[in-house]
């Protein structure tokens, strides 16, 4: 128990102090910020460490270092995270782009993964780094889908129009099962298991089973929902229903993430459906719970990714490796959503072809998904191969958080001066 609440008690120190410095002084996306100055004292310890041999970092690491982050991440916080940015979405708006969504979260993912994975195996041939294919292929799949915690939490903050942001949003919320079953399915090539066959057979299982799972559980715990008054106990059907589906996800092997997604839309629906209806329901207590315990989920675990940033130095090569990996990775971005936009028709705010895919390449940002992936693959990858590709992850996530995060709002601002200028 010692050991759980001193790691508990840094993070939060990590959480409160940090932000309150961002609030007061740099004003930097909240997000942003924690990982940022995470990452910069994580770099401190190391460099007093070094200089004045003292273990500052080591003692930070072991603290650290007793929480999972895989185990936190996939097994504990994320359906709650992505239930929390999707139960306010509006159906009526996902329908309408239903599309667009669908083609960049199956198809753009797909390609993404495929292109990077090409890309950087290219470049593992000729560095002689000694990456497979499948490996390749594998570690694309890791890195293709866009972080929908980022999305719901960063992208928001800059004023985008309201239908090309709910897009960006839409589809965050539903690639992590495609990314999910096609890193099922490379790591099986990868491993020599089931020779990469059945790659259809797998992403139907992932999406269209727990897609049935979340509807179903979300349409049984609304019934309680929606009768009872309490509004403690509304709080507590959305969670039975998040995580009942989260569970049975893992038992079945479907996507919990989206199962988590999919209960998130459904009570939303189920509310503005109530609402149209007339039937009112007081529901301040279960939004200010949501938002709450989202930010506080969120908070930790960019703290975590910021700290985690030394897993960057046991690569090899360590420079020349990030600076490859995050070409490749918007290179993949690029292509993919490029690719899947010329069947996309006409798209909304006024954006053409060009300008949606700066945007999206852009502001596909990578999170805590892609790192816990990275880390699965440690017994199944030998030691070198498997630092590079976690290192490689680390190095994207960064970078599209931190230095894409940063400008995203000026490479926006860019794009709707050249759209104004054509108007």
């Amino acid at each position: 128990m010692e050991g759980f609440l001193g790691s508990v008690i840094v993070l939060l120190l990590f959480v409160v102090i940090l932000g309150y410095f961002n609030e007061k002084v740099t004003k930097l996306t909240y997000e942003i910020a924690l990982m940022l100055f995470s990452a910069i004292i994580g770099m401190g310890c190391l460099i007093v460490g070094a200089l004045f041999h003292v273990e500052l970092l080591p003692e930070l690491v072991r603290i650290i270092g007793r929480i999972d982050l895989d185990a936190f991440l996939m097994d504990g916080v994320l359906c709650f995270m992505l239930f929390a940015g999707s139960c306010h979405m509006k159906l009526l708006s996902f329908k309408k782009h239903a599309k667009i969504i669908s083609l960049l979260a199956i198809g753009a993912t797909f390609l993404g993964a495929v292109f990077y994975g090409l890309l950087f195996y290219g470049a593992s041939v000729l560095l002689h780094l000694g990456v497979p294919l499948p490996v390749c292929l594998m570690f694309g799949s890791i890195t293709a889908p866009t972080d929908p915690i980022a999305a719901t939490s960063i992208l928001k903050k800059f004023n985008l129009p309201k239908q090309i942001g709910f897009i960006i949003e839409g589809e965050s919320l539903l690639n992590d099962g495609v990314g999910v079953a096609l890193f099922v399915c490379f790591s099986g090539m990868a491993s020599a298991e089931g020779g990469g066959s059945g790659l259809l057979a797998v992403m139907f299982r992932e999406l269209f089973g727990a897609v049935a799972v979340g509807a179903i559980v979300s349409l049984v715990c609304f019934q309680i929902f929606r009768r009872t008054q309490d509004g403690a106990r509304r709080i507590y059907a959305s969670l039975l229903a998040v995580t009942l589906s989260y569970m049975l996800c893992g038992y079945f092997e479907f996507s919990g993430a989206i199962a988590s997604v999919v209960c998130g839309v459904m009570f939303s629906a189920q509310r503005n459906l109530r609402a149209s209806k007339g039937a009112k329901m007081e529901l301040a207590e279960f939004d200010t719970f949501w938002d709450i315990l989202d930010n506080l989920l969120n908070s930790i675990l960019y703290v975590l990714l910021g700290l985690s940033f030394l897993h960057i130095l046991q690569m090899p090569n360590v420079l020349l490796v990030s600076v490859l990996v995050i070409f490749f990775n918007l290179i993949g971005r690029m292509g993919s959503v490029g690719a899947v936009s010329l069947f996309a028709g006409k798209l909304p705010d006024g954006y053409d072809k060009l300008s949606f895919v700066k945007l999206l390449t852009w502001g596909g940002l990578r999170g805590g998904l892609s790192v816990a992936l990275a880390m699965s693959t440690q017994d199944m990858l030998p030691p070198t191969i498997y630092h590079i590709v976690l290192g490689g992850t680390y190095a994207i996530v960064f970078f599209t958080t931190i230095v894409q995060g940063i400008t995203m709002k000026k490479v926006y601002q860019g794009i709707e001066a050249k759209l104004n200028t054509k108007k």
